[in-house]
């Protein structure tokens, strides 16, 4: 089913702080959450929500800073997410969550210290085994505060460690004239208002290195999903992941990368999640 016959509805549910949280609701059955990753809002995740809405009735979350939640806030952390998804579950009674990347994060640092899910998938979550690069971020604020959000997405392109290693060695200048050429289309004007947010939340990432072992505490059963086409250095992360959550399954998705929750083939993730959500 393409997700445009689906009707969604739009709720909000005002945070711990004060934060409203906005997020779409589409399907029947069981609740199910599911929250996405940096420079991405529900928008991204409504063709995966339409596979899932088969089975279920799917919250998809914008978290806060995109769509129309609230701004990060100055005392943004990774706890005020944990806030926010507190709030659309207790909301909702969902008592499924699905995640990518930073949102998986998000999902299982509350299954760490509240049992609200019975299950989880998680698509790549934002969980670093080895220290994250944070170069980048110095340039990078110092581009979106000169007002070249191009520069500054370079910087991060560039020196975040997700490119491959042909484009991290192009000139700054080169890919900064190619990124103003190509990316003018509805999915840049969406991520360029989360340039900031994408900021702040890669430094969460980045703090979050030494914690693994507090994710022993999620004691949920969860689905460890990552992409066939993922360097084999980040899968084997992800194996380290899967045996330090108690009760984790790993399957790895053929053909698709980091972003496979998103866009045409984002139903093979879906399925996957369906067989163990459901």
């Amino acid at each position: 089913m393409n997700h445009t016959t689906q009707i969604t509805r739009t709720r909000t549910v005002t945070s711990a702080d004060g934060t409203p949280i906005s997020y779409q609701t589409l399907g029947a059955g069981p609740g199910l959450i599911v929250l996405g990753g940096s420079l991405r809002t529900s928008q991204d995740y409504l063709p995966l929500a339409s596979v899932l809405a088969r089975s279920f009735t799917v919250h998809v979350v914008d978290r806060r800073g995109r769509g129309a939640s609230g701004p990060q806030g100055p005392e943004y952390d990774l706890g005020k997410e944990v806030e926010d998804l507190l709030a659309v579950q207790e909301e909702t009674g969902a008592r499924l969550a699905f995640g990518h990347s930073y949102g998986g994060l998000v999902i299982l640092e509350t299954a760490r210290s509240s049992q609200v899910f019975e299950r989880i998938a998680v698509y790549e979550p934002g969980i670093p085994v080895a220290p994250l690069p944070t170069h980048w971020m110095a340039p990078y604020r110092e581009r979106l505060a000169a007002g070249d959000p191009y520069g500054a997405f370079v910087h991060f392109i560039r020196g975040s460690g997700g490119a491959p290693a042909f484009v991290a060695k192009m000139p700054h200048w080169y890919l900064r004239a190619a990124m103003r050429v190509g990316f003018r289309g509805p999915s840049w004007q969406r991520m360029r208002p989360l340039l900031e947010a994408n900021l702040a939340e890669h430094g969460q990432l980045a703090a979050q290195h030494g914690r693994l072992g507090a994710f022993t505490a999620v004691t949920a059963p969860v689905l460890l999903l990552v992409g066939g086409r993922t360097p084999p250095a980040s899968r084997a992360e992800f194996d380290v992941v899967r045996d330090t959550l108690p009760h984790a399954t790993l399957e790895s998705v053929p053909g698709l990368g980091h972003f496979g929750p998103e866009g045409k083939k984002a139903g093979l993730v879906a399925e996957r999640a369906l067989r163990f959500l459901r």
